[in-house]
């Protein structure tokens, strides 16, 4: 691949699942994907639970902000993996979509925020398996 496939996560708020995906892409992919996230409806913060679920991991997400998302970035990224935003999504022919049926977790406990985390990571490794095929996964 000449050059890097630019995968973009959005939910509506961009502060939990979104932000967790990024987290795993960049721990698994490394610099092969150039990676971005935003929100239909973006939070003031990243979802502290979030944040803690993704630290037992070692990574960290807490200087990460919610961002707005834009046409011109869905325009720009050849995957864009959607997470409850629905309808507000814009749509290019032409690009890869994915919609992941994920629970949101803005007010769960840090148990359920682990489970959504761990589901994300099993998909992010299946992501990077397509994206960049020569990259080793890792196990969990």
């Amino acid at each position: 691949m000449s050059t890097k496939p630019t995968v973009l996560f959005v939910c509506v708020h961009n502060a939990g699942r979104s932000q967790m995906a990024a987290g795993w892409l960049k721990q698994l992919a490394g610099d092969t994907v150039q990676i971005w996230s935003a929100g239909s409806e973006p939070a003031d913060h990243i979802n502290p639970v979030a944040v803690e679920a993704m630290r037992e991991v070692g990574i960290d997400i807490s200087a990460e902000t919610p961002k707005i998302l834009t046409t011109d970035s869905v325009s720009r990224a050849d995957v864009v993996i959607t997470m409850g935003c629905g309808d507000t999504c814009p749509y290019f022919p032409g690009k890869r979509y994915e919609d992941w049926d994920l629970t949101d977790p803005a007010g769960q406990s840090l148990d359920v925020v682990r489970t959504v985390r761990d589901d994300i990571r099993d998909r992010i490794q299946t992501l990077v398996a397509e994206l960049v095929p020569t990259r080793p996964t890792v196990d969990s």
